[in-house]
């Protein structure tokens, strides 16, 4: 055996070099795998037995030889870097699995950012619709408030690298709806990278299925009226992960967002670029009417997707708001492309085959109905409110999900009306006849106001949109007359008038009108101011230019169409009335004659006559007075009066009109005594004499103010020259001797035409 296999594992000091050297070869071969632990204390605090160890661990040479007394083992360094090693590990295990997840998930949460930058509809499937999402996606650590949090997540996404996922369902639920299943997104397997700001173009097709149609429902309705101030959706998943290929195991995730009322998306602004209606047949050999439709809007979203043809209904509101909506029409519409952040064109046909009797009967305790209502907001230039809804069995290839979506959810459409201020292109009325008001008539009484009737002609421009057949039946209105911005009164034409029309249709140059003819009678005149009244007829006396009167008017219309008769209210109407000046030599062209006259009653201060009288007429206006009267004077002093009841004034010659006076100078106070006298002396004489009528305050007792604007007009008229046929029975002139007054001159000889004079005794009475 040689002297190494011979020597200890662990020799003596001051050996050879050479010894030293196999010393150290044999050290590391009879090194133990565990050392020995007497000089180190254990996990208890307790020492081990040195002996026992030493047993374990010695050669099996007997002559091997002890360590020298007095000297320390040799440094164990594998123990404590095992030590360490394992303590490390556990501390490393402790972190990652209690400490890193919680941090790393509140990273991902504030750190993610998720730009969608384009959502397109690829395909409608029988159960849903199948999407393509593009979008930006990333972690940016620097959105993370906690320094502790930004760190640990950035080194354990930079130690991840790159996440994928198995295809995953996630199902979105709304928590406040008890729970409705909202949708489902069946999401493809996908690969990211989660190192802190390295961008992800993410383009994947996802299947989404809608949920419960009633839950949808609530929320849009909530939505389309304004009531949605936030809405909660839970989204819940199991996805399964992996880092390259490691699995990472499934996940049940469950999160919890909240959108802003403010933050979502919100019905677009829309116009209505064309409207036109026209008749259309119909199976049957009937027609309908219809309504082609373009609306515009715009897409400021990243959503793109093809729309089908889908099919609606069209609704008008009841009387009341909780009365069932009226069915008034069926639309379609045609493929509409929506782009994103581009216009967005639509186009429509709706087919009106009848109107419902609920649309037009009259409203419970109103005389308006429901199609009233809505034409007053539309004639008056108003938004009108119509409501759309799907139809339950559309035609064409809309799945049946869809339908019952669309059905269950109606949108209320603003219907921006169209002001009809300038649809009157004339307004003209003929034929004119006024009756003043009679002062029997009780106040309420239609005939205590002025009356008027005339023919009213009415040519109106079509709007370039009605592209159908109609004629005018009746017409009633109440209108406001004014005499330069002034209101002059109201005409009230309460009850329905016949009429009809003539349709002129549009060419090249011009554009479609409606003549309409209709002949008024006795429409009451309320005059509320007299002063502009007075204004009026000195414009008419006095004046040389035609007076124009302006007339604004609610007018209801009947009108005969394809779908029956339709009552039009409340139409707006404006127009003028040109009245013809009546000129200044009024008194000239009326040209009035007295013819016989008779004296019906004497009293010692009075003397009553009775005449027929011849005037004409020069103006273009008839009339009908029931009571009128005037003072007679004579050299600017009332020395009687002059009425007359009953008279109807046409155009032209009027003959033989009965007219009463009454002479009494004693009106005129002591001047009118006088010039009584000197004017009845003078025509007792046989001068010619001569007499003024003036108009006064009472001339037409319901409008006083119209008597006194007349009053400014004075019409001469000679007085009768007496015959051989006067005889007067019972006469008591006094003072017969006075001088002539201006009025008189000579008698001239009598010819057969002058008019005769009679009377007659109080006994014949």
């Amino acid at each position: 055996m040689s002297d190494a296999e011979r020597s200890p594992l662990l020799s003596v000091a001051g050996s050879s070099k050479a010894s030293r050297n196999r010393d150290f070869e044999d050290d590391i071969e009879s090194t133990p795998l565990l050392s020995s632990s007497a000089p180190t204390p254990r996990y208890d605090g307790e020492h081990d037995n040195a002996h026992g160890d030493a047993a374990s661990i010695t050669s099996h040479h007997t002559d091997a030889a002890p360590a020298k007394p007095g000297k320390s083992k040799p440094f164990r360094s594998p123990t404590i870097i095992a030590m360490i090693v394992l303590s490390f590990f556990a501390l490393a295990v402790l972190i990652l699995a209690f400490i890193v997840p919680a941090a790393v998930e509140e990273y991902a949460k504030q750190a993610t950012v998720l730009e969608p930058t384009n959502l397109s509809l690829v395909s409608i499937t029988s159960n849903g619709v199948r999407a393509r999402i593009q979008a930006n996606f990333r972690l940016d650590g620097q959105r993370v408030a906690s320094d502790y949090v930004r760190r640990i997540g950035k080194a354990a996404t930079w130690l991840v690298g790159e996440l994928g996922t198995e295809e995953t369902k996630i199902n979105v639920f709304l928590p406040d709806y008890d729970n409705t299943l909202l949708g489902t997104a069946g999401v493809p397997p996908l690969k990211v990278s989660i190192v802190d700001g390295r961008n992800n173009a993410v383009d994947f097709v996802a299947d989404l299925i809608p949920g419960d149609a009633e839950g949808i429902r609530s929320l849009a309705n909530e939505w389309l009226d304004g009531r949605l101030d936030n809405v909660r959706v839970r989204g819940q998943t199991d996805i399964r992960l992996k880092a390259g290929i490691i699995p990472l195991g499934t996940h049940s995730v469950a999160e919890s967002l909240t959108f802003e009322g403010s933050k979502l998306p919100h019905m677009p602004e829309y116009n209505i670029t064309r409207l036109n209606f026209k008749e259309e047949p119909i199976p049957g050999d009937k027609n309908a009417m219809a309504a082609q439709v373009t609306i515009q809007a715009f897409n400021e979203y990243p959503v793109s997707l093809d729309i089908p043809e889908l099919g609606f209904e069209i609704l008008v509101p009841g009387c009341n708001p909780a009365d069932p909506l009226i069915l008034v029409a069926a639309a379609t519409t045609s493929r509409v492309p929506v782009r994103a952040h581009s216009p967005v064109i639509v186009d429509a046909h709706a087919l009106i085959r009848e109107l419902p009797d609920s649309l037009t009967r009259l409203c419970p305790n109103s005389e308006s109905s429901p199609l009233d209502i809505l034409f007053e907001k539309y004639l008056g230039g108003e938004t009108a409110t119509v409501l759309v809804r799907g139809q339950k069995q559309p035609s064409g290839a809309t799945p049946d999900w869809l339908a019952e979506i669309l059905s269950s959810i109606t949108v209320p459409a603003p219907f921006p009306g169209r002001s009809f201020d300038n649809l009157i292109r004339s307004f003209s009325l003929t034929d004119v006849h006024f009756t003043m008001p009679d002062p029997s008539a009780d106040p309420d009484d239609p005939r205590s106001n002025p009356r008027v009737s005339g023919t009213i002609l009415v040519l109106a421009g079509l709007p370039s949109e009605m592209n159908f057949s109609l004629n005018v039946t009746n017409v009633r209105a109440n209108a406001d007359v004014f005499y330069k911005g002034d209101k002059l009164g109201e005409l009230n034409l309460d009850e329905w008038q016949k009429a009809n029309s003539t349709q002129v249709p549009a060419s090249e140059n011009s554009e479609a009108t409606l003549k309409i003819w209709s002949r008024i009678n006795d429409a009451p005149l309320n005059v509320t101011d007299s002063d502009v009244l007075t204004e009026v007829i000195q414009a008419l006396l006095f004046g040389r230019r035609p007076v124009m009167l302006s007339i604004k008017a609610l007018v209801d219309v009947k009108v005969q169409t394809i779908l029956g008769e339709l009552v039009v209210k409340a139409v707006p109407a404006e127009g003028k009335i040109p009245l013809k000046p009546i000129g200044k030599d009024l008194m000239g062209s009326a040209a009035p004659k007295i013819g016989h006259v008779e004296i019906t009653d004497t009293t010692p201060a009075s003397l009553s006559l009775q005449a027929l009288v011849n005037i004409t007429n020069p103006t273009p206006y008839s009339a009908y007075i029931p009571f009128v009267s005037i003072h007679i004077e004579c050299n600017g002093t009332t020395i009687g009066k002059a009425q007359a009841e009953n008279l109807h004034l046409k155009t032209g010659n009027n003959t033989n009109l009965p007219v009463s006076a009454t002479w009494n100078p004693s009106m005129g106070g002591e001047a009118g005594l006088r010039h009584g006298r000197d004017l009845l002396s003078q025509y007792l004489s046989g001068y010619n004499t001569t007499v003024t009528i003036r108009t006064h305050r009472h001339t037409i007792p319901a409008l006083p103010h119209l008597g006194e604007a007349l009053s400014h007009l004075n019409l001469t008229l000679p007085t009768p020259a007496s015959t051989p046929q006067a005889h007067p029975t019972q006469t008591n002139p006094t003072n017969s001797s006075a001088t002539p007054p201006s009025t008189s001159s000579p008698p001239p000889p009598h010819s057969p035409s002058s008019p005769s004079l009679t009377t007659q005794s109080l006994g014949s009475w």
